[in-house]
């Protein structure tokens, strides 16, 4: 039976959208170019399930790409959204609600001495590279290869034809000139990076990184990786910003630099500070912050930013994060959810690889672990397409792309868990003859 026949509302709507919408849809992953069939379209959401046009219900795990950690509508969130549109959806000036949240941001997370807000991660990433360049008055950055910082003109560059050479465009609108100011490296490659910053000695302005990589799904760092490129930064002068926009909040009240104790020069955040709604900011050092406008030359701004109704979101969202309880229980969900997935693709046959990090988790069709882009691409696409309509049909939805993380949140039941990790048995098992794909 085709996906269109058991969504016939979806892929009309779908087919609707098409004619106004870029490719029918405002993500590109939304159109499911990857796995095939009609993309969801989601008519309301509650808890941990989503609920399509089509009336099917769905246990979510993509949880709008991590941004809600209490899931769906939670009530709490909900009431103050709507108190808030009652005393204004936007002022275009400050209030206190902004000052509110950023100070519960700083209390969690140290390194942030001046913050300011954006309305996503894009901006925000792009900001604090421009901060980056004023302050140390150097134009080139560092990346990471699948490590995914936004669609801002520099971060859609690719490696070069070697380790230490300047990328060269990934899409088409992308001057070449730009994309020579951005240098790619393996993650988890430190003599990469430090043959890097030899040959391009007192020009590299920062180093961006996503401290536990979960764009190209998730890959968490090696032993003493973030540590040696906080100490090779310093050694150099360069800005080290940390991407938390995924892990901000997600691994832990205190980010991924609370878990790995390391203080970055400036950090992005995103998704979970917004509790659902649109909102992200940079910060970090106050030597650096304080060139931006007002107190500085770095020019940077927005109409909605430090929106009311996202403040409010956020200030609803963050004080539930405190306990460690909470971090406790959702992690332990994790951990039997990480596990049952690598049982039932033992079980069934398949080569897998399960990376976790708190609440993070990929299923890799691969044979061997992964540990940077690399290994990453080598796995199966064909076949995770072929998984995830198979656990979509089962009423599991997980991210319509190999190279994403699934997202556990607070609203994922025991029970959530347990039926999930049946589907995967039954949609292993089912797509065990499957015919693998030569790894690329």
């Amino acid at each position: 039976m085709s996906s269109n026949s058991k969504r016939p509302r979806s892929a009309e709507i779908f087919e609707r959208g098409k004619r106004i919408l870029v490719g029918g849809v405002n993500s590109p992953v939304r159109a499911f170019s990857a796995v095939g069939g009609t993309p969801l379209i989601i008519d309301r959401a509650e808890g941990a399930r989503l609920y399509d046009a089509d009336g099917h219900e769905y246990i979510d795990y993509v949880c709008s790409w991590g941004a809600l950690i209490l899931g769906h509508a939670h009530p709490d969130v909900v009431a103050v959204i709507t108190a808030q549109a009652r005393r204004g959806t936007s002022y275009g000036m400050t209030s206190p609600l902004e000052i509110e949240l950023a100070e519960q941001i700083k209390r969690a997370l140290p390194s942030i001495e001046r913050l300011r807000f954006v309305s996503s991660g894009t901006e925000a990433t792009m900001s604090a590279v421009r901060a980056a360049r004023a302050f140390t008055n150097r134009d080139v950055v560092l990346k990471f290869e699948g490590c995914y910082h936004g669609h801002s003109d520099s971060f859609l560059v690719e490696a070069g034809s070697g380790l230490a050479t300047f990328g060269i465009s990934s899409s088409p609108g992308v001057p070449e000139a730009l994309a020579k100011l951005t240098l790619n490296v393996p993650y988890n490659d430190l003599d990469a990076v430090e043959r890097v910053f030899k040959e391009h000695s007192g020009k590299i302005a920062a180093v961006i990184v996503e401290p536990v990589a979960a764009n190209m799904g998730v890959a968490p760092p090696v032993a003493h990786f973030l540590e040696a490129l906080r100490e090779i930064t310093r050694r150099e002068g360069a800005v080290l910003i940390f991407d938390e926009v995924i892990t901000g909040f997600r691994l832990a009240r205190g980010g991924a630099q609370g878990v790995f104790g390391i203080h970055p020069d400036l950090t992005t955040l995103g998704k979970i500070i917004g509790g659902g709604l649109p909102v992200a900011a940079y910060g970090g050092r106050a030597d650096i912050m304080e060139l931006v406008s007002p107190l500085g030359p770095v020019y940077q701004a927005g109409t909605l930013s430090g929106n009311p109704l996202a403040m409010s979101a956020g200030l609803a969202t963050l004080p539930k994060l405190e306990s460690l309880e909470f971090y406790e229980d959702l992690n332990r969900k994790s951990d039997r959810l990480a596990t049952g997935l690598k049982e039932a693709a033992k079980h069934a046959g398949i080569p897998a690889q399960i990376n976790a990090a708190g609440s993070l988790i990929t299923l890799f069709f691969a044979a061997d672990p992964v540990r940077d882009y690399t290994g990453a691409k080598k796995s199966d696409t064909k076949r995770f397409a072929a998984f995830f309509n198979q656990m979509l049909d089962r009423g599991i939805f997980i991210a319509p792309s190999q190279f994403e993380a699934l997202f556990v949140s607070a609203a994922h039941t025991d029970a959530d868990v347990d039926r999930t990790i049946g589907a995967a048995r039954e949609s292993l098992k089912a797509i065990s003859s499957v015919r693998a794909q030569p790894a690329s």
